[in-house]
């Protein structure tokens, strides 16, 4: 880690129907809004908010269930409406019309769909390794046996009860990685503070609502009118990479990919450097 971002930014809080959103914020300029995925909280951003923090007002939330934002009980809680409705309140609280929006895993299924239905609060997007919602429904319905077996942990995750078998120690393993000991102890105190079943629940409430119609066959989506960029680690087993193809069919804007052979699934963490480059020339030729 270049610089220690935990204990410079600033916290805030608002609230969405009731449940309370934690984000923090580093710098001053345009808006440069994360959101996290399974398992993690508003700290796996900090190389890029480090990076971008000299020109940018960087915004990184907690999702629901995650860290000190709020934890509903109850599945109907975590649907992808709600969690829209989770960054909308986050945008609204900034002040701002618009936004660059970047996710991850399950924050960037919340900002592909974010995107589509908001796109007035969205300038720009960014995406790390979650594939765009046609390309991945597309993969999981003509799916091999190697990608259904890729993918088992989805029907585990769904399955009551199984998360008493995630222990923050075991999600700190997870989301970590081979991160210093300092890192890997923030990690376990929110995990500590966040509800296991709630963020198995974004699992038990997927694939319905917004991304699939009668028979569970995708739904027509609409396309992206602004620019995206889109970086994928080729070694992800549980988002397979054959989930990109036609993307460039689905954005009216100019689409750019950044596909990186020798990473797996976290790229903001395994290629830090050349995501956290990249995205700030990305943006610099737009801002």
């Amino acid at each position: 880690m270049s610089d220690d971002v935990f204990d410079r930014v600033e916290h805030h809080e608002t609230e969405n129907d009731g449940v309370a959103l934690h984000y923090v914020t580093l710098g001053e300029g345009p808006v440069v809004l994360f959101v996290h995925g399974f398992p993690d909280f508003w700290y796996t951003w900090r190389e890029q908010m480090n990076a971008l923090c000299g020109d940018f007002k960087t915004v990184a939330m907690d999702t629901r269930a995650n860290n000190l934002s709020g934890k509903p009980d109850g599945v109907e809680n975590y649907t992808m409406p709600n969690l829209l409705g989770d960054v909308e309140a986050v945008i609204r609280d900034l002040g701002v019309e618009s936004v660059t929006l970047v996710g991850h895993d399950w924050g960037g299924s919340i900002s592909w769909q974010f995107a589509m239905h908001y796109p007035q609060q969205v300038n720009k997007l960014v995406i790390c390794n979650l594939t765009h919602p046609r390309g991945y429904m597309t993969v999981r319905q003509n799916a091999s046996a190697d990608q259904k077996a890729n993918t088992q942990y989805i029907t585990d995750f769904q399955t009551p009860g199984f998360e008493d078998r995630l222990t923050p120690e075991v999600l700190t393993g997870i989301s970590a990685g081979d991160a210093a000991d300092e890192v890997k102890a923030r990690y376990l105190e929110a995990f500590s503070n966040s509800s296991v079943k709630g963020m198995l629940d974004y699992y038990r409430a997927a694939f319905g609502g917004l991304n699939t119609g009668q028979g569970g066959q995708p739904r027509e989506l609409p396309q992206l009118p602004m620019p995206v960029l889109q970086f994928h680690g080729l070694l992800d087993k549980a988002v397979d990479k054959d989930g990109l193809r036609d993307t460039w069919n689905w954005i009216d804007a100019d689409y750019t990919l950044v596909t990186i052979p020798d990473c797996n699934h976290w790229v903001q963490r395994e290629a830090a450097a050349l995501v956290s480059t990249t995205m700030r020339s990305w943006l610099g030729d737009r801002s």
